[in-house]
């Protein structure tokens, strides 16, 4: 069977129940209630645990809060007595040796070079996604984030150069850039129907295209200097990795070691790791092979004869060739992008983002050294997050509509957009990120720290300023008019 062409349509429930109804039919009792080795009382016990779990990961803000909290907690303990503790663990060195090879690296490290490219991976397959068919998949639509992340990245850099323009701070003007989307968006869930989808959609857009120039940032401004060796190293990976789609493999696993070889070359070429994981991202397929209706089709035709046969005419080996098939079926319904974004992004906001705020949102505000430069650091950042961030985007949407290069979605009044604007203002994990790449140097040890106080008191800042001032400005009653999009004003327009 040729699968059929990507198609975004929903799976028709009524074929699906029906080959679920003739499986059942074939057998009399239905299955138990458990595995056969678990045991009843414990396997209730982890059901009942895990269910509360389960719906606390499925709320949108959950991630923010749990990014939030980690944060706190990494404050509280570098503020405690047992601060020593906390930076002892970061540094605790982590490697792997075979014969003369020694290779060793600190678990801050760890997480910042090595686990934040996941984190990396999936903002490239999300970039990819909104470029085929999303926000980002014309020019009439991608016109108005795009100008707002501008201006929303432009506005910030400037407005820290203006007070921190000396040679040590001067380097930290990246810091104040990038929009962090799991707090922006926890911040408008908590909103709630004030909030109409279309400022969600817009928010979403423009944080990818935050992240975007964000990347472009970091590999322009803040790698090392570049080693050809590495980048010939890298470039094999990539190409190894087209290759292989070419070829048709499938099987997520298969590029597990081009990606390794991908990230290693990037690292040893001086650019930071973290754009490998982009790169890679970017390069996955966001095509479905079979498609929603391949599904289908695929359930349809399995679906006669395991409803005429019997329990005991479906041995081993040829049950296993059908529930290969629909293991294929099931796996190419999606795309390989869509899959992969699914299956990783509860890792990613979860566990590595707050794992990231952990090991390095612990300022010690006992030895910070407010000299010259860390306060005009701590003023630039602050500044440039919660005022330059609103300011930038304002002004840019304004001007873009002025212009006529992009129509805002209908429905979207003063109100949302200043919300838009101050919430944006929350940069948290990618500008500390950056901010560990701008000051790495160990004399600027004062200037991380005081970069790192500036994006936490400046994120604080815009989500409260965006909660309070959502509440005051939103009322929800424009929720269900407001999620009409420019397509559906073109067409109304037209008719």
């Amino acid at each position: 069977m040729h699968p059929a062409q990507h198609s975004t349509a929903k799976v028709p429930c009524a074929r699906v129940d029906a080959l679920v109804q003739s499986v059942t039919s074939a057998n009399e009792s239905p299955p138990p209630h458990k595995p056969p080795e678990a045991w009843g009382p414990l396997f209730r016990f982890a059901r009942a645990v895990g269910r509360p779990l389960e719906r606390f990961l499925h709320v949108e803000a959950a991630s923010g809060g749990l990014l939030l909290l980690a944060a706190g907690v990494a404050l509280i303990w570098a503020n405690s007595p047992w601060a020593a503790s906390y930076f002892a663990i970061w540094h605790t060195p982590l490697g792997v040796r075979i014969g003369d090879f020694r290779f060793e690296r600190s678990l801050e490290w760890l997480v910042n070079d090595a686990l934040m490219v996941i984190f990396f991976f999936v903002v490239g397959m999300e970039i990819r996604r909104e470029i085929h068919e999303g926000e980002l998949s014309s020019l009439r639509r991608a016109a108005l984030p795009v100008v707002a992340a501008l201006g929303g990245m432009l506005a910030p850099a400037a407005l820290y150069l203006c007070f921190a323009n000396t040679p040590p701070a001067r380097s930290g003007w990246g810091v104040p850039m990038a929009t962090d989307i799991a707090f922006a968006v926890g911040v408008l869930t908590l909103l709630g129907s004030r909030v109409p989808a279309a400022l969600r959609v817009l928010l979403l857009a423009l944080a990818v295209i935050d992240d975007l120039g964000a990347i472009l940032v970091i590999a322009v401004f803040y790698s090392t200097h570049f080693v050809v060796s590495g980048l010939f190293i890298g470039c094999l990976g990539l190409a190894a990795i087209g290759v292989m789609q070419r070829i048709g493999v499938r099987r997520k696993l298969a590029y597990v070691v081009p990606g390794m070889l991908t990230w290693a070359g990037v690292y040893a070429s001086g650019v930071h790791p973290t754009i490998a994981g982009v790169l890679v991202g970017v390069m996955t397929p966001v095509r479905a092979w079979f498609g929603p209706e391949g599904l289908v089709s695929q359930l349809r035709d399995l679906g006669m004869p395991l409803g005429s046969a019997t329990p005991g005419e479906l041995s081993p080996p040829s049950l296993h060739d059908v529930l290969r098939e629909i293991d294929v079926a099931r796996r190419e319904a999606t795309s390989p992008a869509e899959s992969l974004i699914a299956m990783l992004h509860p890792w990613v906001a979860f566990g590595i983002m707050p794992l990231f705020a952990l090991a390095n949102a612990g300022v010690s505000l006992e030895g910070l050294s407010l000299d010259a430069a860390s306060k005009r650091v701590v003023l630039g950042v602050c500044v440039g997050l919660s005022l330059g961030k609103p300011l930038g985007i304002w002004l840019a949407v304004w001007s873009a509509v002025k212009l006529g290069l992009g129509t805002p979605p209908i429905g979207l009044q003063v109100g949302h957009w200043v919300v838009l604007g101050v919430v944006a203002g929350i940069g948290f994990t990618m500008a500390l990120f950056i901010a560990q790449l701008a000051f790495v140097d160990p004399a600027d040890s004062s200037l991380l720290a005081a970069a790192k106080l500036g994006v936490l008191i400046a994120s604080g800042v815009a989500a409260l300023g965006a909660l309070l001032l959502g509440r005051w400005l939103l009322t929800g009653s424009h929720a269900d008019g407001a999620a009409r999009t420019v397509d559906e004003a073109e067409r109304s327009t037209a008719s």
